[in-house]
């Protein structure tokens, strides 16, 4: 494999590096390879994934997996009602034998951070994370400090029990680049984890595939993947569709077209294409936009999940397609 710190580190060593984290981490959660797929192709867009299912589908084992995968940092915070702000971001302490405060870092400072059951803790903790979604860093105490490079918040919920849940506000759920579903096993899979868990526990012998240099380098590989302004027409088309649909309250934000842009990209660096088609796109708008979108059902009291993920499906099938996407090389 080439030097991961040249700056043209070629597109089919970051579908190679893909390919073979999928299939370690595939070692580890049976059966998911799409949401492993999506989980790695947020990361590589720079992005943060919400997950949202029943409780013991997988979604933590998911992201402590991705994270052992690519030799990043791993930290877990277990979302409470008591949590406060300070417990995700760190705090200052005073150190006696100094007489200086010294800072204590939060679970916040890692390559991969597990949110577990995010909304069940108060608006104010969860809003300690919007600075680090949003740019990488966290204040304390007036203090900006910058947190490790790559850095992906992955988000878990349980939709079912809202027993004492805050459920996230539309402004943070904006701020992921995704939401998937794990979805109960395939019986096949359930077999295979019923054979192979109570021997040992494959999270425990996973290795790491690539370490964080060389994931700095893919990343700045698919930061370079190219969108021909066709393409990138089609994705406004597509976010701009949605902001004027009668059947939603709430369209769509600016941050939303250029998570697509961004989640279009990594996605056509793992299948080896230097640039995006409006296939990618399709494909990606569903998992991409429709959490941030508020449905007329829901704001009648009613569940809008699966209406804004099919309005999401009919605006795509809607839009024109263009039919210029790889670059024009004279």
């Amino acid at each position: 494999m080439p030097d991961p710190t040249d700056p043209a580190f070629p597109i089919e060593h970051v579908r190679a590096v893909g390919d073979d984290v999928v299939a370690a981490v595939s070692t580890v959660v049976d059966g998911k390879v799409d949401a492993i797929r999506t989980a790695l192709m947020v990361m590589l867009a720079e992005g943060h994934l919400l997950v949202e299912d029943v409780p013991g589908v997988g979604k933590t084992v998911l992201a402590k997996a991705l994270g052992a995968s690519v030799g990043g940092s791993v930290n877990r915070i277990q979302f409470t009602s008591d949590m406060l702000p300070s417990d995700v971001t760190g705090v200052n302490i005073y150190d006696q034998s100094s007489g200086t405060f010294r800072f204590s870092p939060g679970p916040v400072f890692a390559n991969v951070v597990i949110g577990d059951e995010i909304n069940r803790t108060s608006p104010k903790t969860q809003s300690a994370l919007l600075e680090a979604m949003a740019e990488s860093q966290v204040t304390v105490d007036g203090v900006t400090r910058q947190l490790e490079s790559p850095f992906m918040i992955v988000a878990t919920q349980n939709p079912i029990d809202m027993e004492g849940t805050y459920p996230l506000p539309e402004a943070q759920r904006d701020r992921f680049m995704a939401r998937i579903a794990m979805g109960y096993p395939s019986a096949d899979a359930e077999r295979n984890m019923l054979a192979h868990r109570g021997v040992r526990d494959p999270l425990s012998s996973l290795r790491p595939i690539v370490d964080v240099g060389t994931l700095r380098a893919v990343v700045h590989a698919v930061r370079a993947v190219h969108v021909a302004p066709d393409v990138e027409a089609y994705i406004v088309a597509i976010v701009r569709a949605t902001r004027s649909h009668p059947d939603l309250v709430l369209g769509a934000s600016p941050r939303a077209t250029l998570h697509l842009a961004q989640a279009a990209r990594a996605h056509a660096a793992l299948a080896g294409r230097p640039f995006v088609t409006p296939d990618d796109v399709a494909r990606l708008a569903p998992v991409v936009l429709a959490h941030r979108l508020v449905p007329v059902a829901r704001g009648l009291g009613g569940s809008g999940d699966d209406t804004a993920r099919e309005i999401v499906v009919r605006i795509v099938s809607d839009t024109a397609v263009p039919f210029t996407a790889a670059p024009v090389h004279s």
